[in-house]
């Protein structure tokens, strides 16, 4: 999720800046989330391991705020793990630091609210799009919201979060490479 100053403001002042290797994994899927991150740098992947089978997601670009939600406000085990794709830099905020903002700053309360609202309507329409749409049009959607993540990820990331193999990604690209350059 995007970020605000307010929410920056709280990385800054009370955040702990983590260099992360590539592949590092910040939570894994089972553990209590204790932390909320504000990616720096780099590129962060939500991901559910379902019978191994490794289905991404979530990517969080510089500017975007992570956590496990339902665990990070429920402490419960995570149903998601996370993890670096590639050197990133994060800040990190404890649940702790985050929970007295939420009781000292109606402002920051509700600005938690509105992005909180947001994240739930971006899932909605991941959830719907899932179901509504096949893998090119999903292929075609991601490349006109967030083209930039198609130089910073490795495409067997880009597969999964698109629910394909990564023969099929590398099939629907050259199709749609082929018909842009008609």
């Amino acid at each position: 999720m995007k970020t605000t100053p307010l929410i920056q403001k709280l990385f800054i002042n009370h955040g702990q800046t983590r260099k992360l290797s590539k592949k590092y994994s910040l939570l894994y899927q089972g553990e209590v989330s204790r932390y909320a991150y504000f990616v720096k740098s780099g590129c962060l992947r939500m991901w559910y391991n379902d019978c191994d089978n490794d289905i991404t997601v979530k990517f969080f670009i510089p500017g975007d705020v992570v956590a496990s939600l339902e665990s990070f406000y429920q402490e419960t085990p995570s149903k998601f793990g996370l993890e670096s794709i590639v050197p990133t830099v994060v800040m990190a905020v404890s649940k702790t630091v985050f929970t007295e903002q939420l009781d000292i700053s109606v402002a920051f309360k509700d600005e938690i609210l509105a992005i909180s609202i947001s994240c739930m309507a971006d899932y909605q329409n991941l959830f719907l799009n899932r179901i509504m749409t096949n893998p090119e049009e999903r292929f075609r959607l991601l490349m006109e919201q967030s083209p930039q993540l198609f130089q910073l990820i490795p495409h067997h990331y880009i597969a999964s979060y698109l629910g394909i193999t990564p023969v099929s990604l590398s099939r629907i690209r050259k199709r749609v490479e082929s018909i842009n350059n008609c």
